[in-house]
């Protein structure tokens, strides 16, 4: 998939899950679970135990039904490694330049995390296809549409502090699209293999989703 057609699907859905466990054992379970309730855009984590082989999985499981990326990734290597394993989008918190050009050379869609303006513009200017706000329960949503006044050409997304309360709120903040980590993917529902209540939220955010911009 090119990045133009990942960037396109992520702006399209607006949610991107973040999986990030102690654990790679039922991580492709909890993909599984996140595609049936409506989320198909999803970030593994590098912090994750044997992330490499939990990307490989998930891809082999459910092939293009989702749109599989990789998160804190924090150097080129990383970059690569998870391009390699089938990651067709990269997700950073912060601003590594280097890790931008690799994306862009591989056609890879690429979300550097940034919080001040000058590390928005750094990271957009660099070619960021989306500028992660990271982390964006500092500010809020606020924070974000005091941003968006001087930038308003930067697509942004804000990861941290987004849930059902305030999903609706920094949508209308500006924000393209949101990162869901833990308020999505539980880590309780994760630790009792509760995929149900995992599918159940993502209906959640899927509906909320399509009502704040509505």
């Amino acid at each position: 998939m090119s990045r133009h057609e990942s960037l396109q699907r992520v702006l399209d859905r607006g949610l991107v899950a973040i999986i990030r466990a102690s654990s790679s054992t039922q991580l492709v379970n909890v993909a599984r679970a996140l595609y049936e309730g409506g989320v198909d855009v999803i970030e593994v984590t590098f912090t994750t135990p044997g992330v490499v082989e939990v990307i490989s999985a998930v891809k082999k499981d459910l092939g293009n039904k989702v749109l599989l990326g990789a998160g804190t990734v924090l150097d080129p290597e990383t970059a690569r490694t998870a391009i390699l394993a089938g990651a067709e989008f990269l997700v950073s918190p912060t601003v590594n330049l280097e890790v931008i050009k690799l994306a862009l050379r591989y056609d890879k869609g690429i979300m550097p995390g940034a919080y001040t303006p000058t590390e928005v513009l750094t990271a957009w200017e660099a070619g960021a296809d989306i500028v992660k706000l990271f982390p964006a329960d500092i500010g809020g949503p606020a924070y974000l549409k005091a941003l968006k006044g001087p930038l308003p050409q930067v697509r942004i997304m804000p990861t941290g502090g987004v849930n059902l309360q305030t999903l609706k709120e920094f949508v209308k903040a500006g924000a393209c699209a949101v990162g869901l980590g833990g308020q999505l993917v539980e880590k309780e529902a994760v630790e009792r293999g509760d995929f149900a209540r995992i599918t159940s939220l993502a209906s959640q955010y899927v509906e909320l989703m399509k009502q704040a911009r509505a």
